[in-house]
């Protein structure tokens, strides 16, 4: 007779364990390692054939992995979180000491609406905000240009001025709140114009706690919203790097983004490699400006995807931790322990998302959300399942951020520090996608680092043959995709979906109007001389004449504009 759990009576679950062990050693037999026991066993039964079992990425998986296929020293490899070389956390406590932040991005209309949606997602519980801008700001035109027609407040916030920028953060006291900026290559305007609010607020610039996402190379490789050419653009972002670690010690200047090469169809390997890669020509740029390593790097911020293969995702984090740590100790000589830290946001895939039942993006989301947590993220935004229809609704966004607080407070997720930590396959994968990564060094260095990469359309190439051959597969059904090439419905009832009123568009273009008739145009046009005075003088940091302009409301097109005239605009030529 057996008792409950299947143990035998009379014997302690320590001697229950031992006998099992060793029982589990003599049945075992002839199959003492894994080709073996692939020849005797495993090849029996056919796979399959119907689907891949690769990974996303194209990653060919094992069907079991071992202690004879992964090899981890613990020490060198893994260590403790908090602890050298940071694989398995950047905080002793990780999530049991604080969760991540939940910073749900949010941005459309005029600054009054996303104003409104900023104080909707605070009074639910979100602990951060996320501002997402509209096309026109985000490539440096105000929204009475002709360019700009048909896109104001379409896909973000329309911000022209500073005094969008005061709209867009009233009654939010900038002192107790961290704000992320999604915005590239004007970001030292708008970086400015939230300095200025601050100052409004009576906040000190070293209060000022947020980041800016500024990683200006990830536009040329993936997102393709730059202005100027790949020079004067470092130079921008190392004019906030040098002004934030002056001025702005809670602040990051920039945020290393993967999230965009992955959207544009990269492997797991390639936003690691190409990510990380930019972030060291980050450092090497502000170095070269004669900064010390360590008085910035601190400061400096990660952004990854979480895409749908669970432990893919998981281990590409851990590979990002160890590498950065590694190379900012032996290659750059940071000596602050603080400047080893990786630490990131995530956002759930987008280009995960389908239109069709898009409700089954709501397990997409959540899956994607636990690998991110299991992998350790600082900060965390969840999509909206209508995401792949409009901007979301008040009720997606709402339920997205329920998804964050479900897998902290329910899951059980948090309780313990990299719970997959020592798994055979996250071990073996984590030092696959590593050695992935160094090898793609590799090639980068060989052409002559980033720069000269972009130029000869090295990134650009290799995502467009990754994102070919992912599509291929989707497309010949070997790839599912729930609801699109496999289990559809023929009838299909809509959701609702956020409608932007098209008049918010003529608003935004009256409102500046006011702004631009109520200042003072020789004032204007003097703080337009000393910015483009600056931009054409080598060593001038063009943080304080922005900042000036900025105070004078001095527009973001009005700047840029003047940016161009200095700079010139970039051209890339396609791939195909």
């Amino acid at each position: 007779m057996r008792h409950a759990w299947g143990l035998t009576p009379g014997l302690t679950p320590k001697a229950h364990l031992q006998c099992a062990a060793m029982a589990t050693t003599e049945d075992r037999g002839a199959a003492d390692s894994v080709g073996a026991w692939r020849k005797r066993v495993y090849e029996r039964a056919p796979e399959r054939s119907d689907e891949l079992f690769s990974t996303i990425s194209g990653v060919e998986n094992e069907p079991i992995h071992t202690p004879e296929t992964t090899h981890v020293d613990h020490a060198r490899d893994l260590g403790y979180p908090g602890e050298y070389p940071f694989t398995r956390g950047v905080y002793p406590s990780m999530y049991r000491g604080r969760l991540w932040t939940m910073r749900q991005f949010a941005g459309f209309g005029t600054a009054a609406e996303t104003n409104e949606r900023f104080r909707y997602l605070l009074d639910h519980g979100q602990t951060g905000l996320s501002t997402a801008f509209d096309m026109p700001t985000l490539m440096g035109y105000d929204s009475d240009h002709a360019r700009s027609l048909g896109e104001v407040g379409r896909e973000g916030v329309a911000v022209d001025s500073l005094d969008d920028m005061e709209t867009l953060f009233d009654g939010i006291p900038l002192g107790d709140v961290s704000t992320s900026m999604t915005i590239n290559s004007p970001a030292a305007i708008v970086l400015a114009y939230y300095v200025c609010v601050g100052e409004q607020q009576g906040v000190p610039r070293d209060r000022l706690r947020g980041t800016a996402q500024t990683d200006i190379l990830k536009e040329y490789i993936a997102q393709k919203e730059w202005i100027f050419p790949p020079e004067p653009s470092m130079r921008l972002v190392v004019d906030m790097i040098e002004f934030c670690s002056r001025e702005m010690p809670l602040f990051h200047p920039i945020s290393i983004s993967g999230y965009h090469i992955r959207e544009a169809g990269s492997t797991a390997a390639q936003e690691l490699a190409f990510t990380l890669a930019d972030g060291f020509a980050y450092v090497e740029a502000a170095v070269e400006r004669g900064l010390d390593v360590d008085d910035f790097a601190p400061r400096l911020s990660f952004f990854f995807n979480a895409h749908l293969d669970f432990f893919e995702e998981i281990a590409k984090y851990r590979a990002a931790r160890r590498i950065w740590a590694r190379e900012m100790r032996h290659r750059f000589g940071a000596r602050n322990e603080r400047s080893l830290l990786m630490r990131f946001h995530t956002q759930t895939a987008g280009v995960s998302l389908t239109a069709q039942q898009p409700e089954v993006n709501i397990v997409r989301t959540a899956l994607e959300a636990m690998a991110a947590v299991l992998g350790g993220t600082q900060s965390l935004h969840t999509n909206s399942f209508d995401e792949a229809l409009a901007l979301p609704t008040e009720e997606a966004a709402r339920l997205a951020l329920r998804t964050q607080q479900v897998i902290a407070h329910e899951s059980g997720a948090v309780n313990t520090i990299d719970p997959l930590g020592g798994s055979y396959y996250i071990e073996s994968m984590t030092n696959a996608i590593e050695a992935e990564a160094y090898a793609y060094f590799d090639r980068i260095d060989r052409l002559g680092g980033v720069i000269p990469a972009i130029k000869d359309n090295f990134f650009q190439q290799e995502i467009a043959d990754a994102s070919f051959r992912y599509q291929s597969e989707v497309e010949s059904g070997k790839r599912v995709i729930v609801g699109v090439n496999r289990y559809q419905l023929d009838d299909e009832e809509p959701i609702p979906t956020l409608k932007i009123d098209p008049s918010l568009e003529q608003k935004q273009v009256d409102r500046l109007a006011v702004v631009k008739g109520r200042r003072d145009s020789g004032l204007v046009e003097s703080r337009l001389a000393a910015l483009k005075e600056a931009a054409a003088t080598e060593g001038a940091n063009l943080m304080p004449p922005i900042i000036d302009a900025s105070r004078d409301y001095v527009t973001l097109g009005e700047m840029c504009d003047a940016l161009r005239e200095v700079w010139g605009v970039w051209r890339e030529t396609p791939v195909f």
